[in-house]
């Protein structure tokens, strides 16, 4: 490892919502990183949420560098940008409570830094409930879409945030999260889009790993892509205000590609049920997609 001084300091910053096994797990993991203690802090943001992390951050405050905020309930766009402002780091790194990083994510992301200073990294997500096959589906999708955008400098590359980073004045110069985007979903995909618009670089560093742990029912995993679809309706609306961008929908052979994806893939099973699963997911987005387009419309009085 690097000198210790060398190395860029980091603020990991978690938003949370009543999630407390799932962020203990997440702080337990963070404080067995392979990184220098006096080189990161964390700060969790209780999102509002009912169950207050204060006993778990006392437990676990020795081991590391933890502060907690309070902020009213707003969405994790608002809870990430509200650690953002209190964050003394000169780097951002983000997770989320259903994460657990690997013991080298800090370690590979300034591995990152070391040769792109200025840019914007993703790391690679991981589903750790192999067993859950909406889980699993959820996450081949993000696979999928990582390596469609990744292939060339097409517009429409993101990184999730759940295991993102960047320099935190950048961050904070471009403004960080767009709040208005209340729920989960297309928070990142919009800042990404902006950093990009501003002619900065994103960068896939995939040694910088984040275990993801979402526990999925048919039924969620139907709510959660609908939420992406409305995300997705916001992301283009705003994008269509700031520059004029019409939305372009994907060919054919993008959503062939997508359902196709599992019979792809060596590490998964289940994959005729995992294919019905991404289908039944861009159902499910467009319908999110179009009920936004709908509500948006009734409220403009259109």
């Amino acid at each position: 490892m690097a000198t210790s001084s060398l190395l860029p300091y980091f603020s990991v910053i978690i938003p949370t919502f009543n999630r407390p096994q799932g962020l203990q797990h997440c702080l337990e993991g963070l404080s067995a990183l392979n990184y220098p203690r006096d080189r990161c802090e964390v700060l969790v943001v209780n999102d509002g949420g009912l169950h207050s992390p204060d006993s778990l951050i006392r437990s676990l405050g020795a081991r590391s560098q933890i502060r907690l905020l309070h902020v009213p309930h707003g969405g994790p766009a608002a809870a990430r940008n509200a650690g953002a402002c209190e964050a003394t780091g000169e780097v951002l790194a983000f997770t989320d409570d259903d994460c657990v990083p690997a013991s080298g994510w800090l370690q590979a992301l300034a591995s990152g830094f070391s040769r792109a200073p200025d840019s914007l990294i993703g790391g690679r997500t991981l589903n750790s409930l192999d067993g859950n096959p909406y889980s699993t589906a959820s996450q081949l999708l993000i696979d999928y879409l990582y390596e469609y955008y990744g292939r060339s400098s097409r517009p429409g590359r993101f990184f999730a945030s759940n295991n993102l980073a960047v320099p935190t004045g950048a961050f904070r110069s471009l403004g960080g999260f767009d709040s208005s985007f209340t729920r989960a979903g297309g928070e990142d995909r919009e800042l990404c889009d902006r950093w990009q618009g501003q002619g900065n670089e994103l960068r896939y560093v995939p040694e910088a790993v984040v275990y993801h742990a979402h526990a999925l029912s048919l039924r969620s995993f139907w709510q959660q892509h609908a939420r992406y679809g409305r995300g997705a309706h916001r992301f283009h609306r705003l994008r269509t205000l700031r520059d004029g961008q019409q939305v372009r929908l994907e060919p054919p052979s993008f959503y062939a590609g997508l359902v196709g994806s599992p019979f792809r893939n060596d590490r998964v099973g289940q994959r005729t049920l995992l294919a019905s699963l991404l289908l039944l997911s861009q159902i499910s987005n467009a319908i999110g997609y179009y009920r936004e387009a709908l509500g948006t419309r009734l409220r403009r009085g259109c």
